[in-house]
């Protein structure tokens, strides 16, 4: 896949570490992530967090035979960021058959808490 034609590539979203279980990545706050105000846009939160959530969800199944996707997402947006960087860092807090659900911090360089969120992946067999 062509990252370049992907919402990460667009946003400047960077996964750093996957581990089974644990995914880390991180977005810059600038002109592409920010809402009219100037604060970075929660919408871009949620994008990250999905993102690492996603990640971390398709280390986890058969690749062979299994694929993930998002079935929901909720953020909470705790503080306001104006420019620099955020790092994301999801862990797996249910592992199922059909779904697994990710908890997702976000914070930023002073490691503290802009957003959190949860976000359920449906685990979906993948047509041969």
């Amino acid at each position: 896949m062509d990252l370049k034609k992907t919402l990460l590539h667009s946003l400047g979203i960077e996964v750093i570490k996957i581990e089974k279980g644990r995914v880390t990545a991180t977005m810059p706050v600038d002109d592409r992530t920010c809402q009219p105000f100037g604060l970075l846009h929660g919408g871009a939160s949620v994008a990250l967090a999905e993102t690492v959530a996603s990640a971390g969800g398709y280390e986890l199944v058969d690749k062979e035979n299994e694929a993930v996707v998002g079935l929901e997402i909720n953020a909470n947006h705790i503080k306001g960021k104006k420019d620099g960087m955020v790092t994301a860092v999801g862990e797996v807090i249910h592992r199922g058959k059909a779904t697994m659900i990710w908890e997702v911090k976000i914070k930023d360089e002073q490691d503290q808490l802009i957003c959190i969120s949860r976000c359920t992946l449906a685990i979906i067999k993948i047509k041969k």
